[in-house]
């Protein structure tokens, strides 16, 4: 696969930062895949990120919204004192990271886990002085001219 450089826009634009990192980011392969998640639009503002997180518990996870970032981190507390006893480990229990950029007026409004999946609930918020706005147009008012005829 090529790679883009993005160095001639960095040059060149002024204020774009967040967007030009985030294009930047994006060209970039992502190989950490643990662990798996969904990303879904429920609703026209409504979204939900969803993870599979087999064998966590509600203690072992933290989730963390600042600014335009969500991070979703796991730690199992616990120690497994029959680690021995396993013959075949495939649930997996290491630690975890997973960082999501939002865009603006993006707010986390909960989180809930069931039957191993953690769902995280996000709405998007918009001020209302950033909503558009419907301008009534009006007739301008009839000028009368005297009808006086120069004679």
């Amino acid at each position: 696969m090529s790679t883009f450089d993005l160095t001639p826009l960095f040059r060149s634009t002024v204020g774009f930062d967040r967007m030009m990192s985030l294009l930047d980011s994006a060209g970039r392969t992502d190989e950490q895949a643990y662990p798996p998640y969904n990303i879904e639009k429920v609703g026209e503002d409504a979204y939900r990120v969803t993870m599979a997180v087999a064998g966590f518990g509600e203690e072992d996870l933290s989730i963390v919204a600042q600014g335009n970032s969500l991070v979703i981190a796991g730690k199992q507390k616990r120690e497994d004192k029959k680690a021995d006893a396993y013959l075949y480990r495939g649930i997996a229990g290491r630690a975890f990271e997973r960082r999501f950029q939002l865009a603006d007026h993006i707010k986390v409004t909960g989180a809930e886990l069931a039957n191993g999946l953690l769902h995280v609930d996000l709405v998007r918020e918009v001020p209302e002085a950033m909503k558009p706005r419907t301008i009534k147009v009006t007739a301008a008012p009839k000028q009368v001219v005297d009808a006086k005829v120069a004679a």
